[in-house]
C-alpha cells in the first residue's frame, strides 16, 4: 500500500502550512488552535522545512520568549525529509522510526500535495490488519 492511497481523498488546498517569514508566535497559535503537532514551512510554494512542537520547545529553552518574535525559518527543521505518493506505508513508517519524527510532507514534482502524520499511517495499518483478519474469518467459515 502506498501513501497515494492514504491521501487520495485529500485536497492540497486543505494543507495547513506557513511561510518561512511567519512569526513563531503565529505558528504556535496555529498549532494550538488546529490541535496539530507540526506544519510544513514553505518558501515560494516549495517545502523549505517543517516546524513542530519540539522545535518550538527547544528554541524556547535556548532563547526564551524572544524566539516567539523570530521568523519560523530560524527555528524550523530543515531540510525536510519528504516522501512521494509512491512511497509505501511500510517504508514511511520505517523512516519515521529510524529518524525519530512524526510528520512527512508528501511531494510530487517538487510540489507539496499532502502532509501526513504517523497517526495517519498507523490508522491505515490497523485498518489493513482488521480487514485481513475479517477476510481470514470469512475464509475459515467458508471451508
Amino acid at each position: 500500500m502506498t501513501i497515494a492511497r492514504i491521501i487520495a481523498q485529500r485536497a492540497p488546498a486543505d494543507i495547513i502550512a506557513c511561510d518561512v517569514t511567519t512569526p513563531v508566535s503565529e505558528v504556535v497559535q496555529t498549532l494550538a488552535t488546529k490541535r496539530i503537532g507540526a506544519l510544513p514551512v514553505l518558501r515560494d510554494g516549495r517545502v523549505a522545512g517543517i516546524v513542530s512542537e519540539r522545535d518550538v520547545i527547544y528554541r524556547l529553552a535556548d532563547h526564551g520568549g524572544a524566539c516567539l518574535d523570530m521568523p519560523v525559518e530560524q527555528i524550523m527543521t530543515s531540510p525536510a525529509v519528504t516522501v512521494e505518493p509512491a512511497t509505501t506505508v511500510d517504508e514511511a513508517l520505517s523512516m519515521m522510526t529510524r529518524r525519530r519524527f512524526r510528520h512527512f510532507p508528501v511531494v510530487e514534482n517538487g510540489t507539496l500535495i499532502a502532509f501526513i502524520s504517523i497517526g495517519d499511517l498507523v490508522k491505515h495499518k490497523m485498518d489493513e490488519v482488521q480487514h485481513e483478519a475479517e477476510a481470514l474469518r470469512h475464509y475459515i467459515q467458508a471451508v
